[in-house]
């Protein structure tokens, strides 16, 4: 199903990066790692990790998950 989603444009850049770095759509990278996070699992190697923070040091992404917003539980 397509959807339309809002993001920070360095964290789609970083998305992006990964995705073609593995040769899979950004939509197959996001599945991947919201299935493993609903796990609780990591969806990366050391090897992505690493590659990670090169992309995130080269498009200035210095958000961390205490950027993001709080869940709030009904």
């Amino acid at each position: 199903m397509q959807t339309g989603v809002r993001i920070e444009k360095r964290i789609l850049k970083v998305l992006k990066a990964v995705a073609a770095q593995h040769e899979i759509s950004l939509g197959d990278l996001l599945e991947r790692i919201l299935l493993h996070s609903l796990e609780g699992k990591s969806p990366f190697d050391v090897e992505t990790l690493s590659f990670i923070e090169q992309m995130r040091s080269a498009y200035g992404l210095d958000l961390t998950s205490a950027d993001s917003q709080p869940m709030e539980e009904d």
